[in-house]
């Protein structure tokens, strides 16, 4: 205790009197001013059930946190929803709001100066915003999950929002009444929270425990849990701790941190969702880590441990019950990092130590995995020079190798109407394309023609390579997807025309457009120019295309 903070100022300087007269008007006494000033960061929304809930975690933070001997204020922050934000500008605004996060933090905890932050993170984007927020202003910062919401029955089987989801192709392709679907849509969710499933929020909660920047044990958690408000009063109580030992993220987001991450992600088949934002993170940590290249690497190094809706079968209920996080990195205990810091001012290890497993069945051991082949793949060749991704289905073992003909869609409306209509035939592959980071801008959302495709009937019958973004799970077709260079940027994909072969080789790990070189030298000459179609476009995603870095640095901002 005592290290001076940089929130307090010299007293009768204009910093000191300004603050002064404002905190005081506020009701505070010149003790409390005194005291760590921590920035409790919500994303609370009326527009959504993911975000419902955090106006009472932040009251009940504050109160942790003063109790504690610190000082909070409480700040807001954009709050996008895939169910809800993705129906603008072909879901552009999804990926795009993680960096309205971040700067929105920079300037609410930066300009103030104050002296740490809890981020309460909720659906997708908050808490990958929120740690590239803690990388980028370094200082001691804490992330808490909060949680994911209870589920409903429909018929006597259980359905939740990813059901959903799913249906609502079907039901595009004419495979499900309205009646139907209307009905799913009155039980599938039962209470606040995130997804319930395996999906990229609950996947950024288990990777912010796995780097090292939530509390041991505390992911994933039902909303309103006692459990999850017990680690709100836990986190309140170590912020102010971290606070006077000046323990910050990038003490703690280590290249061996990341390493444990992707490790965790790839046990868990996770979403792939999380290989882009674990890059953006380390980029704003600029900490020297090739987060592709590390799913590269351990692709076929770490078995697959336990296979949550809807990779598998297992309930996230379940998943918790057994352990969650924490129990997978003691499956995994090994093969990590065992010295990597933590927001617990323990190691990895040490916070393993005690750890027991309470069901084998739901987190395998690493002698009897579920599967020892990769579901999350980061692919090559001459459609995609910088990477692209696939995601496999769990249980699926085939050797898959795939050549068809390419036929392109450049409208997401398009493409599923050509789906309903029955135009898209078996064997051909799919090219959605001018969907990229700059191309949309700000990644098409593009899940709705996946799902309308596994209604038409057509799933493992074609094939599908977009620079666009679909669900972190989707594994229902052979599916390549944020390939980069993305056709906006004059990658390979802007040179494909109807009727081209394209191969994927999911064991050589290549996606290839089969087309002799002097034909693509002469196409080159007359590329289409994808981005001209956003020319006099004026708002948010005009700056976001502008200033958005490439998929391989994360999809951040900069020049």
């Amino acid at each position: 205790m005592g290290r001076k903070l940089r929130s307090n100022f010299k007293k009768g300087s204009l910093p000191w009197a300004s603050r002064r007269a404002h905190w005081r008007a506020l009701g505070l006494t010149d003790e409390d001013m005194e005291k760590p000033k921590i920035a409790i960061v919500n994303s609370s929304s009326d527009l959504a059930l993911c975000f419902t809930h955090l106006d009472e975690v932040a009251q009940k933070m504050k109160e942790a946190i003063l109790a504690s001997g610190g000082l909070a204020f409480e700040i807001r922050t954009a709050a996008p929803s895939d169910f809800i934000t993705a129906v603008g500008k072909t879901g552009g605004y999804i990926q795009s709001t993680r960096d309205l996060i971040v700067n929105d933090i920079e300037v609410a905890v930066e300009g103030a100066q104050l002296d740490g932050m809890v981020c309460l993170a909720s659906c997708d984007k908050t808490a990958p915003g929120q740690l590239m927020a803690a990388a980028r202003l370094n200082i001691p910062t804490i992330v808490v999950a909060c949680g994911y919401q209870p589920s409903g029955f429909y018929k006597g089987e259980h359905i939740d929002i990813e059901d959903i989801f799913i249906y609502a192709g079907h039901y595009a392709a004419g495979k499900l009444s309205l009646e139907e679907l209307t009905e799913m849509t009155e039980t599938a969710i039962q209470g606040p929270g995130v997804c319930p499933g395996m999906g990229t929020a609950n996947s950024m909660h288990g990777v912010s425990e796995a780097l090292g920047m939530a509390l041991p044990g505390s992911t994933p958690v039902l909303a309103n849990a006692s459990k999850m408000w017990q680690v709100v009063r836990l986190a309140g109580e170590r912020i102010v701790e971290m606070v006077w030992n000046d323990e910050k993220p990038r003490d703690i987001m280590t290249p061996e941190a990341f390493e444990n991450a992707v490790k965790m992600v790839l046990a868990t088949s996770a979403s792939t969702n999380t290989i882009k934002h674990l890059q953006a993170v380390a980029r704003e940590a600029e900490c020297d880590v090739d987060v592709f290249g590390l799913f590269k690497k351990y692709a076929d190094q770490i078995p697959l441990l336990t296979a949550v809706r809807p990779n598998g079968e297992v309930l996230i209920e379940e998943y918790e019950a057994a352990g969650g996080t924490r129990a997978i990195m003691k499956q995994l205990e090994s093969l990590l990092n065992k010295d990597a810091i933590t927001v617990s001012s323990k190691t990895a290890g040490e916070n393993l130590e005690d750890v027991v497993v309470a069901d084998e069945e739901i987190i395998r051991p690493l002698n009897h995995p579920l599967s020892t082949r990769p579901s999350i793949l980061v692919v090559n060749g001459s459609l995609a020079p910088n990477d692209g991704i696939i995601k496999l289905a769990v249980k699926d073992d085939r050797p898959f190798k795939f050549s068809g003909p390419a036929v392109i869609y450049e409208s997401r409306e398009k493409a599923i109407e050509s789906l309903s209509e029955g135009e898209v035939k078996e064997g051909q592959v799919l090219v959605l394309r001018g969907f990229g980071l700059k191309g949309n801008p700000g990644l098409g959302f593009l899940s709705s023609v996946i799902f309308a495709l596994d209604g038409a009937g057509l799933t493992g019958k074609v094939a599908v390579v977009t620079d666009g973004h679909v669900s972190g799970l989707v594994n229902k077709t052979l599916l390549v997807c944020e390939i980069n260079p993305e056709a906006a940027e004059g990658g390979p994909l802007a040179l494909v025309e109807e009727g081209d072969s394209i191969t994927i080789d999911v064991e050589e790990r290549t996606v290839d457009l089969d087309v002799p070189e002097d034909e693509l030298s002469r196409r080159r000459e007359k590329i289409k120019e994808f981005a001209a179609n956003h020319t006099g476009e004026r708002g948010w995603l005009s700056i976001y295309r502008q200033v958005v870095r490439p998929m391989c640095d994360g999809a951040i901002l900069g020049e």
